[in-house]
């Protein structure tokens, strides 16, 4: 039967393409809430929490990790679910898994390891986050992996190449892969999921940023869509302008810049699904994108993320931390690829013995490291401290 509360083109659990290894039904819990519950209890989402998202861990304690981003795309991403009518359980499912599969170290960690994997098929964290849900994981006697439904790892593919979608359909013919290269777009909650990632990750590391001192609020009025809120907080709040009030005209600044996001999306997806008509999750998918910034709202968003790129991700002072994650991870890789019996017993076993091959067990262990050991495990093997 269709859910009343839920609009036509959206996912409904009763009628999910299902799990690659069957199971009975949960008696109290829709598919997609198992999936959430599943991907919350893995030690991949643990992890996250000491896994950087701009800053190191070591650098501080109140800046982002990953675990915290994923939890306010998830926040953001049900926020915009609910008006759109779509599922909310499934959009929460992606948004908490969707960095499952993300290095130490951040992009800095990506960049190294897939450096390291040229020669074997490189890496990239959208790719591993389906591989722990789909393989990594061990907490099942019946299979590898979590078993999530189809849609909840279809949103959590968000990228893919067609040499690695072929080979994913190679292995699940009509699965995950198949979009890619038919070209089509994911479900509704996943396009909006991609998108709630994106505004999460520039509002909260404009906060990073200015609390860590490297980006000021003097340099954010360079930037139309912060600047016009800060200025409409000041003039609602003038003792705000005082040194004392700035943290607090920060947060109300970053507050109305994300429900003007917010409202923005809405707006502009209802528009286009009125204009697409869509009947089902099926001509979802063969539709262009549908969920989206207006052209105006996108234009102010790829502005502020160039300022953050110039002036927060290529800081000096982030850049030398960068540097010295990079040679941690390539390091670590060089290392225990000559000697695999360093890793934990399971993946040295594996190494020597896996249908993957020394290389992707490697990338596999060190993928799942946190920021802290995996300094802690560079320092042990090579004597140096580089991070920490």
């Amino acid at each position: 039967m269709e859910n009343p509360a839920l609009a036509r083109y959206a996912c409904d659990p009763a009628l999910t393409r299902g799990r690659r290894h069957p199971e009975p039904a949960a008696p109290t819990r829709t598919d997609y809430q198992r999936d959430r519950d599943r991907i919350v209890h893995s030690s991949a989402f643990r992890r996250l929490v000491y896994k950087t998202q701009v800053f190191l861990n070591h650098e501080g304690d109140m800046f982002r990790t990953r675990l915290t981003h994923s939890l306010e795309v998830a926040q953001l991403g049900r926020s915009v679910a609910r008006s759109l009518r779509i599922n909310e359980d499934l959009v929460e499912a992606i948004a908490l898994a969707h960095d499952l599969g993300h290095t130490p170290f951040g992009h800095a960690g990506q960049d190294a390891l897939n450096a390291c994997m040229a020669g074997q098929g490189g890496f990239e964290h959208n790719l591993q986050s389906l591989r722990v849900v789909d393989a990594l994981e061990e907490r099942y006697p019946q299979f590898d992996g979590l078993n999530l439904t189809f849609e909840t790892r279809e949103g959590i593919l968000k990228h893919c190449s067609r040499r690695h979608a072929e080979q994913l359909e190679a292995a699940e013919p009509g699965g995950v892969g198949q979009r890619f290269l038919r070209r089509q777009q994911p479900s509704l909650e996943a396009q909006l999921c991609n998108l709630a990632d994106e505004i999460a990750y520039n509002a909260h590391d404009i906060d990073d940023g200015v609390r860590s001192g490297l980006i000021t609020l003097a340099q954010l009025r360079e930037v139309p869509l912060f600047d016009r809120y800060r200025a409409e907080a000041e003039a609602q709040y003038p003792d705000l302008g005082a040194a004392a009030g700035q943290r607090r005209l920060l947060y109300e600044s970053i507050r109305r810049m994300l429900s003007a996001q917010v409202y923005d999306v809405i707006d502009a997806t209802q528009a286009a699904l009125a204009q697409a008509r869509p009947g089902d999750v099926d001509a979802v998918r063969a539709a262009p994108a549908l969920v989206g910034f207006s052209a105006g709202m996108r234009g102010q968003s790829q502005e502020l993320k160039r300022f953050l790129f110039q002036n927060l991700y290529r800081h000096p002072q982030v850049v030398a931390m960068t540097d010295k994650a990079r040679q941690v991870v390539r390091e670590l890789f060089a290392l225990y690829l000559a000697q695999p019996q360093q890793m934990k017993p399971r993946f040295a076993a594996r190494a020597a013995a896996g249908p993957d091959g020394c290389a992707r067990t490697v990338a596999d262990f060190i993928a799942g490291m946190t920021d802290r050991y995996a300094a802690r495990e560079h320092e042990r093997l090579t004597g140096q401290r580089l991070l920490g």
